[in-house]
């Protein structure tokens, strides 16, 4: 049994965030409902609603940094970005498998996270940033097509 006088303040959630989690857990289980922390439960939970969205548009990022490079330095090409390519969009499927609602998400950060991705491409390749183009060469589509500029 997990110490009651610890659940009701901020110290359990302040020194063991863990033990936190597994009383929360415990409490819901029981119906114990005013024994939970709701206003450290709902930071958190919207934390992790927040980390599911970073979590796209990083790997989105990702995906078009490689895709610009595969397009734009063709001599250069690798199985090693062939392997990036296929490892996230295989990882932004899963996210919208297991998050539906982020699907409409990716229409409204694309855009942005092309422009995150044409900077860095532009960094890594050494290759000055007007040569790519502002607007993506790619829809959003294609980008998550598994058989677009990955053949």
């Amino acid at each position: 049994m997990i110490n009651q006088s610890f659940v009701n303040g901020q110290a359990l959630y302040e020194q063991d965030f863990y033990l936190w989690t597994k009383a929360i857990v415990q409490h819901l289980k029981e119906n114990r409902f005013n024994d939970i922390d709701i206003p450290n439960l709902i930071a958190e939970i919207e934390s992790m609603g927040k980390s599911e969205k970073r979590e796209l548009k990083s790997r989105l990022i990702v995906l078009l940094i490689h895709l610009i490079k595969w397009q734009y330095q063709p001599e250069k090409r690798s199985e090693s970005w062939r392997s990036t390519i296929t490892e996230q969009r295989i990882c932004i499927e899963a996210l919208l498998e297991d998050s539906p609602s982020l699907q409409p998400l990716l229409i409204e950060i694309f855009p942005d996270c092309y422009e995150k991705a044409r900077s860095k491409a532009s960094e890594e390749t050494g290759i000055k940033l007007n040569f790519f183009p502002q607007e993506s060469p790619f829809t959003l589509d294609e980008t998550l097509n598994a058989y677009f500029l990955n053949n």
